[in-house]
């Protein structure tokens, strides 16, 4: 990826990403591919429009490590990077590298399902699924599994619910957390924040007695931060999720490149090859941010591939039956 000197290069004309060299097979599975895109006629596609600009905007967040965030020198990196990396590749290699991925940050998980939604971005990775949102962005194969937690420094919270009442929590504003902190505990006492990095440093400073959010974020948060004294609370997140990556509605030729890079850079982890590895594990994995054992992340990569398949050969199924 090609990354910039510092955030402002971020905004347009923007980041672009390294088209990496196809891999081999890749002629064969673009013609197979752009043979079943859905060209329309009356209305220009996803793929058609950035054919025509020569770009494809992606947005996302720079303060939600594991996924995104900026190193030293001001560059974007982070799982949700390294994803979009691949399905950079794939674009190139499906279209002739005839169109760039272009990176343009916002604050926050509801500015990139709005961005998305609205047709301002085409792609948007590390998004937290919900059925709202699945009304209004397509959503890939997952990435990732998360929950909400609740992050905090004072040892009389433990997660339950009651113990929120009254309590100043901290929530990001559109986020699922903000949602849940009505239902869970409605009498709590909701402080908004655009970012989740504003959010931990009310947290630090104690204007909040906890951040109710993501918690694979949360987490990236606590160790980027050196909260060594917060804690993620309950044990079991008051709910999970699955985090993937969205397009427009409807843009089923765009939907379809995404996916098949996904379902490549997992089934390269499966196979061990150590681009797949090294794309997954220095964020999530054993040695990453998070510190998921290998062998679930294997697991959780082997099911959402079996699970791909089983659909497809589902509706190939039921095509064949049709009279």
């Amino acid at each position: 990826m090609v990354v910039p000197r510092s955030i402002a290069e971020a905004i347009p004309p923007g980041i672009r990403l390294h088209r990496r060299r196809p891999a081999r097979w890749a002629p064969l599975l673009g013609g197979v591919l752009l043979a079943l895109l859905p060209w329309a006629a009356s209305a220009e596609t996803v793929l058609e429009k950035a054919l025509r600009t020569g770009e494809l905007v992606m947005v996302g967040t720079t303060d939600s490590p594991p996924l995104m965030s900026l190193n030293a020198k001001g560059e974007p990196i982070g799982y949700a990077i390294e994803v979009g990396r691949r399905i950079d590749a794939e674009i190139s290699a499906q279209l002739g590298g005839k169109v760039q991925i272009r990176f343009v940050p916002v604050a926050n998980s509801a500015a990139m399902v709005q961005a998305v939604s609205s047709g301002g971005a085409a792609l948007a990775c590390g998004v937290p699924f919900s059925w709202e949102r699945e009304r209004m962005v397509d959503f890939s194969l997952p990435i990732g599994l998360s929950g909400l937690r609740l992050l905090t420094t004072r040892p009389d919270l433990d997660g339950r619910p009651d113990g929120l009442k009254g309590r100043p929590i901290a929530t990001v504003s559109g986020s699922l957390g903000a949602t849940a902190l009505r239902t869970l505990q409605p009498a709590a006492r909701e402080v908004s924040f655009p970012t989740l990095d504003g959010a931990i440093t009310a947290l630090q400073q104690g204007k909040v007695d906890g951040v109710l959010g993501d918690s694979n974020l949360l987490a990236g948060l606590r160790k980027a931060r050196g909260l060594a004294s917060a804690r993620l609370v309950p044990d079991d997140p008051f709910t999970t999720y699955g985090i993937g990556c969205i397009t427009p509605e409807n843009s089923s030729d765009l939907i379809n490149i995404v996916n098949l890079a996904i379902a490549k850079q997992q089934a390269g982890y499966l196979e061990g090859r150590p681009d797949a590895v090294a794309s997954v594990d220095p964020w999530i994995g054993p040695t990453g941010v998070l510190g998921i054992p290998a062998e679930r992340i294997r697991t959780f990569f082997q099911s959402n591939l079996l699970s791909r398949e089983s659909l497809l050969l589902l509706e190939a199924a039921k095509a064949k039956a049709a009279p």
